[in-house]
Parts: C-alpha cells; structure tokens; sequence
C-alpha cells in the first residue's frame, strides 16, 4: 500500500522547542512519507532527522517572503501531497495562502501569542488574522491555555482545533536522583535554553550580580543571538553565572545540577523544562501562566516584577536539605511520565491526521 505524502514546514532547523519537536515526531511517522520544508537553511539536527526528503527554499531574507508563497505553491503542485503541517508563524502564514483547499493544512501554535514578543508587532497580528480567514487551517496549540488565547487574541471564529500537549522522551531522560552531583560547597543551578529575547537571562544575570558573596552558582547552557550583550553583562557585574554554550546531550548534564531554573517571560510548552521533570529536578520558575500550566503543583514560581522574590527563593533552595530537593524532583519525575509522554502525543496526533485525511476523502 502506498504510503500517504506528509509535507512538514518549519522556518529552519536550528535547535529550539518547536524544531526538536518535529524531528522526534517524525520518526515515530513512519506510515508516512515525510517531507521536512525549511524557509532557511540552517540545520543543527543532521543525522538526527529522518526524513525521505529535505527541502529548503533558501530565502536570503524576511523581504523575501511575500514571493515564497509562489515557491511553496509551486513545491506542493510538484510533490502532490495528502497533508501540509506547518509550524511558526511564517511557514503558516505562507501555506494558507500556497496550499489548494483540498488539501488538509495543520498548524501548531507553540506559544500563548498574547504574550510572544512576535505578536507584539501589528502587523503579525494583522497578518495571521487575513491569512486565517481565507484559509482556516486546522489548529493545533500545545498548552489549553494557548488554545483559548489564539481566538481570542486575535478575535478568530474557531473552525476545528485541539490542544495536544508537546512531550519529552522519558526513555532518554531518566537520571537525575542525586547521586551524580558529588559533594560540593557551591548550589550549583542550570538553566538550558537558547539566548534569545523571551527566556529573560538578562533577569537572572541581575539577580545573581546581587548574590555574590553567597555560594549559588549559575549554568546557563545554550547559544544565541544575545550571547556578547549576556557576556558583557556578566563580566560588568562580576555575576556568578557561566555561559557553557550548546552541548548535544543535555541529559548527561543536568543531573550534575541542584536546581533548575528558567526566567522567561513568555513560552509555548517548554521543551527544557519537561526534560528537568522528567530527570527529576526540582524547578524554580518564571509566574507566567505556560509554566503554570505545565507545572501545577509540582514547581515553585518567582515574580518577574520583583527580582527579590527571585532571589529569596534561590537562597532557601540552597538551604534546603539534600533528601527535601530529591523529594521535589521526584514529583517532576511522576507529572511528567503520568502527563507529557511521546506515547500520549502521537495518540493525538494520529487521530487529528486521521480526521483530516477522512473527512477529505468522504468529500472527494
């Protein structure tokens, strides 16, 4: 039986939520023929994806936008796909436009927008708002909260949409019950996520420039665009807080830690922090309603608007007994397995294509 033609489409393959997401997804697809769409060519997965066929559009920049939708048109007459799943803005945007009615078109939304600093821009908003009315996609968003937001938000009549919670690979993470850390006269704590605008490092620089006289130390793992401003504001403020760059294995890493903490200001579901859960790490987070979510019960939450809050909560961690930290982790580890699990994801997924699949055939 020959297989159905799944077209993937994602701005690029750098290493974040999103990208790490559809390449795991992919390779428990193999009823499908997967072929994985970039607007631009970077690529940190290499091997890691398995697709049948990668392709990149190639664009030089964002002012080439308007003409990718003549490009991905072109591309979806040629490869005659059954299904069109997009992800980000951009790539949703242009499919609505590219993509015949016929052909059943995904999207995931993987952040609550009223909080995303790309939907801060008018013309985002703006964008979305036309693109969605004359093609009403099939939406899928990765917390409930975010799926309530995006209609709202945006003041969209809903036409079909599910909320499909993202997952982390419980198989592969599954240390972090202590005993890797050794004994250490440092707190030592990790952040991993990639230097951009929305995880608010600049925040946690400026909490630990307050605390350096105490023996809390900070890790931040992770690549970016905001990597020299994070630099000099750590050397100016003589911060306990090292940059360790981008490492392949995280899970090898996080266990060494004490606590995990992460600041941002806005997040989808975040990817990083089910990995901590899932390798029982106790979790001090950022009061926005995505970690709430994720979260409940299981984590303790800082102010952003008081950065005292932050550190008053940092210092009773390090106090806190060794047996008080594993206890905490080890509910992580429970929510985690019991809600966020790849099984549970693709159980979704599948019947969200079945549906679509069926319901066009049923009107051919």
């Amino acid at each position: 039986m020959k297989k159905k033609k799944l077209i993937h489409f994602i701005f690029n393959l750098g290493r974040g939520g999103a990208e790490t997401m559809l390449v795991r997804v992919i390779k428990e697809l193999p009823e499908y023929e997967n072929i994985v769409v970039t607007l631009f060519p970077i690529d940190h997965f290499g091997a890691e994806l398995q697709c049948d066929k990668l392709i990149c559009l190639n664009l030089r920049s964002l002012f080439q936008l308007p003409f990718s939708i003549f490009t991905f048109r072109k591309l979806v007459k040629r490869e005659k796909p059954d299904m069109v799943h997009t992800h980000l803005f951009w790539p949703t945007f242009i499919a609505r436009f590219a993509v015949p009615k016929r052909i059943p078109l995904i999207t995931t939304i993987h952040a609550f927008i009223a909080s995303s600093v790309e939907y801060t821009h008018w013309y985002i908003r703006f964008l979305d708002k036309i693109s969605y009315r004359y093609r009403k996609s099939i939406i899928i968003v990765v917390a409930k909260g975010a799926l309530q937001e995006y209609f709202s938000f945006l003041k969209l009549k809903p036409y079909k949409s599910y909320a499909l919670y993202t997952f982390v690979d419980i198989g592969r993470f599954t240390g972090g019950t202590g005993g890797d850390k050794g004994p250490s006269p440092v707190f030592r704590v990790i952040s991993v996520g990639a230097l951009r605008t929305q995880k608010n490092y600049t925040y946690l620089v400026n909490a630990f420039s307050k605390m350096k006289e105490l023996p809390i130390e900070l890790h931040i793992y992770g690549t970016g665009n905001l990597l020299p401003d994070l630099r000099r504001q750590i050397r100016e403020s003589g911060a306990r807080v090292i940059l360790e760059g981008e490492v392949q294995h995280i899970e090898t890493i996080i266990p060494q830690y004490d606590l995990y903490v992460m600041s941002s200001s806005f997040e989808g579901f975040s990817l990083s922090v089910l990995e901590a859960m899932a390798m029982r790490m106790p979790l001090l987070l950022s009061d926005i309603p995505s970690f709430r979510e994720q979260c409940e019960g299981i984590a303790t939450f800082f102010s952003l608007s008081n950065p005292g809050d932050l550190i008053e909560k940092l210092i009773g961690f390090s106090k806190m007994p060794a047996a008080e930290l594993k206890a905490l982790g080890e509910k992580a580890r429970e929510r985690a397995v019991d809600q966020f699990t790849l099984q549970k994801h693709m159980e979704g997924l599948r019947k969200i294509y079945d549906e679509a699949l069926e319901e066009v055939s049923s009107t051919a």
